[in-house]
């Protein structure tokens, strides 16, 4: 079946309105119908366009992220992961935790969301941040053999999930940048 093509401003319309219905009632009472209600769409249209309710919120989600950290290149590591966390602000950072937060319970339940969310979303973030690394190594910044950096996707999602659970405080600019020049450079070596 074909798909409809819809403008950039459409869609980022229909993204942004996934994202509150999602902040609002959570992924479990998300359903195809309140986001037709909500964008004055039709649900064969929301289906012909993303197929299921977990593509939708996982490429809505893709939507929101600020960019690809394959591309950034600012010559050193430290450098690298100061530019990625300086793509957000921290109002949006703290949107965007909320809701991975609730995407992770419901990824329990929800075998399709987590396949999504592992196509769309973690898989693409991690090959960006393979690329960072791997340039880091080739600028002989880290050693290829440091066994830390397989866990750095596991350290940056821990800083996250981490801060909320021990501090009851949402993650920021200060205390991601101070988590990263005391934790993930020093681990690798930096």
């Amino acid at each position: 079946m074909a798909r409809t093509r819809l403008t950039p401003e459409r869609e980022s319309e229909l993204y942004a309105a996934v994202l509150d219905l999602l902040r609002e009632v959570g992924y479990d009472a998300l359903t195809m119908d309140a986001v037709a209600a909500r964008t004055h769409s039709s649900k064969a249209t929301l289906y012909r366009q993303w197929g299921s309710k977990p593509e939708l919120v996982v490429k809505a989600l893709r939507h929101d992220k600020p960019g690809d950290l394959a591309d950034i290149d600012t010559g050193s590591l430290r450098g690298d992961f100061h530019a990625a966390l300086g793509r957000t602000d921290d109002c949006q950072m703290q949107k965007s935790s909320a809701l991975m937060r609730g995407l992770m319970q419901a990824v329990h339940d929800n075998p399709d969301l987590y396949q999504a969310l592992r196509e769309l979303l973690i898989e693409p973030e991690i090959t960006g941040l393979d690329s960072l690394l791997r340039r880091a190594v080739d600028r002989g910044e880290l050693r290829p053999d440091n066994p830390a950096l397989k866990y750095v996707p596991h350290m940056l999602v821990g800083a996250f999930t981490a801060r909320q659970l021990v501090e009851d405080r949402t993650v920021d600019h200060a205390f991601l940048t101070d988590y990263v020049d005391s934790v993930i450079l020093p681990a690798l070596g930096v």
